[in-house]
Formats: structure tokens, sequence, C-alpha cells
């Protein structure tokens, strides 16, 4: 965050609910209830205006946030106001602060049971959350907030809970095992945030959440924040929000640009090779490799660490506490490069992320928004370098679909890029060092008196001293590449242009081995416009058509799936309305395109 902004991308707002009101007090009639109201005759600037109290504006002065984000304009009032709220945006503007600051000022002192729930889909991002509770809370010392999560000590969760909390923000399995074992009472609980709902949707959680929502007080304010907006997710609000106030936050051409897609096609067995490659030429400060298992990021990591980077890995099998410092050495730069799968590093937020690497092509397009979403945060410029193998350039379009942005072609780099890379980086940490004085005056006057004896007794001007000097920092190997180690990229293009021509573009239609069987007595089959090409699994069909028409998992029949379509058996009689809807829906960011096969 910068010293202007609670938040951190100038976002243009686009607003489904009504208008704004210029003013939002909290509900009338609690006296116990942490807010201020603003005279209407004070003009409106920065956080005034929205009904905060002097603590919590103190607190945002004090930490220099003076202007709110678009987000946080939008929901401020509605959520004030104790409305429901559908929020769509991405990460890094500012929704954090846009439910959590309005949830702080509607707590009621004196109630032991916690008043408002966060759930987050990942240990990073309710750790996160809670810490920005804490901070925004600072001038209301005797609130509570309280992070749980797996992969800590369940009983001194148990006993902070006991002692009374006011905020709980937490993943859903934890949060269901506090549940189930009675040590979390939901009874007097006002508020309700589902952070990333479409992150929790992607891992599975989706059963969790509707189960916790089941459980919880009917009368109650549910906010919903979501990057995407899938079928399941919509279905979600439609049942448990009630007439919610809907903001979505488009960002500008401009700030949608600031991450710089790339791609690079290169075969298996090369791939380690390009990476450091593009590491050389392109690595700056802090670096994210997206790998696809556990084991490509040991794999990874490994080979860095042979070549002299300082590498970190965080995957599943890490414990919670060294993944908690693993971020914090990524945050503080003694580590620059991470190397991460999917699970592990969602909801990570670090602001000196400048290059994102999909090392391995990510299952979907809403991953891949996510992955590339590390970088280019609070209005800076960042870079996605995306991975692939010949076999998988075709699936390049469903992610600039996805993304609404053309992702470049990219060469392996080759010897002179690293080289000037190289150099570049260099030309930095020198001018950073001529202008950075060290720390203890007497260690500088050592430093230049031992520079002024050695120049002394060598008779070296100096230019010499220098030259010795950043030879001693670089090291013994060489700086920069030597010819010939580079020829197996001319090679590859090479080959890729071979391959082109050679198939001049035509695709095999994927056959099933055995004859297709006609439907059941009881349906019909319809085909989608879908198919391998844009990586649909059986699950994304089922789960989309049922949150569409309603129908039960079960009910729908067989799924074949070929190349560029698919066949999906439904019960005979759909009514023309619900077809109709099926045909406008979006699987994998394409439309089904529903029609009655032949």
């Amino acid at each position: 965050m910068n010293d202007q902004q609670l938040g951190e991308t100038p976002c243009a707002v686009d607003l489904s609910a009504s208008s704004l009101p210029e003013q939002a007090t909290s509900e009338q009639g609690s006296a116990d209830v942490f807010t201020t109201t603003i005279d209407a005759q004070q003009p409106e600037s920065g956080f005034d205006g929205f009904g905060f109290s002097e603590a919590l504006l103190k607190t945002l002065a004090d930490k220099g946030y003076s202007e709110p984000s678009p987000i946080q304009k939008a929901a401020f009032p509605e959520l004030m106001l104790g409305r429901d709220l559908v929020g769509q945006a991405q990460t890094g503007t500012g929704k954090t602060a846009a439910f959590a600051l309005p949830l702080l000022e509607r707590l009621a002192s004196g109630q032991k049971t916690p008043q408002a729930l966060v759930l987050a889909p990942t240990r990073e991002l309710a750790m996160q959350v809670a810490d920005s509770f804490k901070a925004y809370s600072a001038g209301h010392p005797h609130l509570k907030v309280l992070a749980v999560y797996g992969g800590t000590d369940f009983r001194s969760q148990i006993n902070t809970l006991r002692r009374g909390v006011d905020v709980v923000v937490g993943t859903p399995g934890r949060v269901m095992d506090h549940m189930r074992q009675g040590t979390l009472d939901t009874s007097g609980l006002r508020s309700l945030v589902l952070d990333e709902a479409d992150e929790m949707l992607r891992m599975g959680f989706i059963d969790d959440v509707e189960w916790i929502l089941e459980q919880l007080p009917q009368e109650r304010q549910v906010v919903l924040f979501s990057a995407t907006m899938p079928p399941e997710i919509r279905r979600l609000s439609k049942r448990y929000l009630k007439d919610p106030a809907e903001v979505t936050i488009r960002t500008k051409d401009q700030e949608g640009k600031r991450i710089r897609q790339r791609s690079i096609t290169v075969p298996m067995p090369h791939k380690l090779e390009a990476l450091q490659r593009v590491l050389d030429a392109c690595g700056g400060e802090g670096v994210i490799i997206f790998a696809r298992t556990k084991a490509i990021t040991l794999t990874v990591a490994e080979t860095l660490e042979a070549g002299g980077h300082q590498v970190a890995v965080l995957n599943g099998d890490v414990p919670q506490n060294q993944r908690e410092r693993t971020v914090e050495r990524l945050r503080s730069g003694s580590v620059d490069i991470l190397v991460a799968t999917d699970v592990a590093a969602r909801g990570l937020d670090v602001d000196r992320i400048g290059l994102v690497i999909n090392y391995d092509m990510p299952f979907d397009s809403e991953a891949y928004v996510h992955r590339i979403g590390r970088t280019g945060r609070a209005g800076r410029t960042g870079e996605a370098v995306l991975f692939v193998t010949p076999r998988e350039r075709r699936f390049i379009n469903n992610l600039e679909r996805a993304t609404g942005q053309p992702i470049e072609a990219m060469e392996v780099p080759g010897n002179s890029a690293i080289n000037q890379g190289r150099l570049d980086r260099l030309h930095k940490r020198l001018s950073e060092a001529a202008h950075n004085e060290r720390s203890y005056e007497e260690e500088a006057a050592l430093l230049k008196e031992l520079l002024q004896r050695i120049g002394t007794e060598l008779e070296l001007s100096p230019e010499q001293l220098a030259y010795a000097a950043l030879s001693m920092a670089i090291g013994p190997d060489p700086l920069l590449r030597q010819k010939g180690d580079d020829e197996w990229i001319h090679n590859n293009q090479r080959r890729d242009r071979d391959r082109d021509r050679d198939r001049g573009g035509e695709r095999r239609e994927r056959r099933s081995d055995r004859p297709a069987r006609a439907p059941e007595e009881n349906m019909q089959r319809y085909r989608v416009e879908v198919g391998h090409r844009d990586r649909v699994k059986p699950g994304n069909l089922v789960g989309a058509i049922a949150g569409e028409t309603g129908l039960q998992g079960r009910a729908i029949g067989r799924i074949q799936i070929f190349d560029n379509h698919s066949f999906v058996d439904l019960p005979k009689g759909m009514p023309e309305d619900v077809f109709n809807s099926l045909r406008r829906l979006r699987v994998m960011n394409r439309e089904l395109q529903i029609t009655q096969a032949s």
C-alpha cells in the first residue's frame, strides 16, 4: 500500500446496485456500536463521511492512509448499512479493508462470542486478513481477532475462543472442526465474509462453505468477494444472500496491462535450462515459479541453488511454521526466488514480486489468472512468463480470453540477452552501493584507508583499484556466458517451424476406443462446443449444468468428451427457458452452445 490510498490499484468502478448514498451511518438504536455519525454539512474527504469512528479515522491517519480505493468507496456505505454484498475484484484492489473496516465499526461491545467470521481458502490468506483486522482495530485494543487454520495447535485456539474473541478468520476445514466440537459458538454471529470464493470453489471447499452457512443464524450479513464469478459462485450468492448490493471493479486498460504476459515454447528436456536463462535475462527482485507437483518444485529448486540462486520451496509438505518463515524471507529480500505449487502459494501477498514464471501449464484459466496476480501489485508493473511444450500451445488462446490480453511469443533468451541482463544488474548494484553509505562510520573510514594503502603500496590507479574490487565481488566464475552453449535454442526454433509446416495446422479428432452407447430411455443426448482443447473435465460440465439448472449431479447422464466438442445426456423434457440459459452458459471461458444431438 502506498501512503495515499488504502488499496493498491486505481480502478474504474461499475456498480449494479443503486447509486451510493452521500452519507452512511450505522444501524439505528445500537447504543453500544462503535460508530460516529458525521455531520451532513461537514465536507467529505478521504475516509470521512462513511460513519467511521474517530478512533478508526485516527488509526488510518496514523498509518498514512488518506484516500480509499474504488472498491472501498463502493462497499463502505452498503456494508455500514448492514446490507449483504457481492463484490467482484482482483486481489490487490484493497478489498480486505473494504469489508474489514465496516465490520469492525459494527461490532458491539460486551459480547463474548464471535460477531464476525471470515472464511479464506488458505492459511496464508487467513493470517494476512487477521493481521489486517488487528492493524485496523488499533484504536479499540479490547477487540480480539483470532486466525484458525490447520497445521497449528488446536488446543491453543480453543483456549483463545473460550476467553472470548470478536472476529474469527479461518479456513473452512478448521472452522468446521471447531463448530462440530462446540468450541466455536456462532449463535451471536452478525456478519460472514467469503473471501476469494472462486478459490474456495477450485479447492473443493464449496460444500464445506455451504455446511457452515446452514449452521449460522438466519439474521446475519453475508459478504462475498471473488475475482471471477463461475456459475457455482453465482448460485451460492443467490441462495444465501438477501437482496445483495453488487460491486464490480473493472481495471482500466492501462492498469490491466501492467502485467506483461509472454510465453516460451520449449521441449520438456530443455525446460530447466530455459528456466535458468529466463532468470538470468529477466530476473530482478522477487520471483515466484509455479510448478505442478511437489517433486517438480524440489527438482527446480535444487537446480537453481546449484546455479547460485537464493531459493526457497513452498509446497504441501512444508510445515506451517516453516511456511510462515519462508514467506517472511521472501518479503524481506533474504530469498529472491520461491518455487511453489498452486495450493501452497494461494493467497500469497508480497509486493516485491516482479516476475511470475509458470514452469508448468496451469490446470485451467482461473488458476493462471490467480498465478499471475501475484505480481503487478500495489500499482507496480510486473511480468509473467508461461512455459509451454509444443503440444500445449493450443491452450494459450483460452488463457488470453481469461485475461483479456494477448500473450506475446518469446524466444528462449540467448547468450547476448543473458549477458546484457547480468551487466544491467551489476550496473544497478554498483549505482546503489555508490549512493548508500555504510551504517558504521568507523568501518567506512577503515575501508577507505585500506584502499588508499593498497593503492600506494602497489602503485595502482583508482580505476585499477575499482576493477580489482569489482572482480573480487563477482568471484572466480565468468560473469558473461561464452559462445556456443546456446546452439540448441536455434535448433529448437528450426524444429518448431518444420513441425508447424508439416502439420499444416490440422488437428486429429480424438476418438473413443469403444462405440458410443445410445442414451438411456428417459435421457436425451446433447452436444456442447467444449472439449479436450479447452481442458474441460466431466466435473466442469456437471458443476456448471447443475448450478444453472438446479439438477442434482446424479441426474446428469453419460458425458463423452472429444477434441472440440462433447456429448452430455440430460433428462428428457427440458423446459425451453432452461435450454436457452444453457446455450449461453460458459465453461472454461467458452459458451456451451448446446444443441440436441442427432
